[in-house]
């Protein structure tokens, strides 16, 4: 079942959602098309905290009953949190992509970044266009 994008975050063409907190960090996952694609989440590697990405840099591992897929970081910076539950229950990714299954948090280091991802509407139109 899909959720609509939410418009309160942006979207990376690798499907990728960063929701930017205003205090210059920002919470990075997965989207909804995303998990849905993988299928079931059987695994995921996250990155250890203070290590820094940079924008379209793997920074964790979802590993799936289908594939295993780098997540790219949306933007660049330094990882400060992570979802430590994903390691028990990884599955919350399924759940709730938007939510409780994200994966990490960055403090940003180019806030400029978030200007060349896609809103939830250009989002939405990427995946219509993959779909078919």
């Amino acid at each position: 079942m899909s959720q609509s994008n939410p418009t309160d975050r942006l979207y990376s063409k690798d499907h990728e959602w960063v929701k930017d907190n205003g205090d210059g960090t920002a919470v990075v996952g997965i989207t909804d098309y995303a998990q849905e694609m993988l299928t079931d989440i059987v695994f995921v590697e996250l990155p250890p905290v203070g290590k820094k990405v940079a924008q379209g840099e793997p920074m964790a591992v979802v590993e799936s009953v289908k594939s295993v897929s780098d997540v790219y970081a949306p933007v660049s910076g330094e990882i400060i949190d992570v979802n430590k539950t994903l390691e028990e229950t990884p599955e919350l990714i399924n759940q709730d992509a938007f939510g409780e299954g994200w994966i990490a948090k960055l403090r940003l280091e180019n806030v400029a970044e978030l200007k060349a991802l896609l809103s939830a509407a250009d989002y939405g139109a990427l995946i219509k266009e993959e779909k078919h």
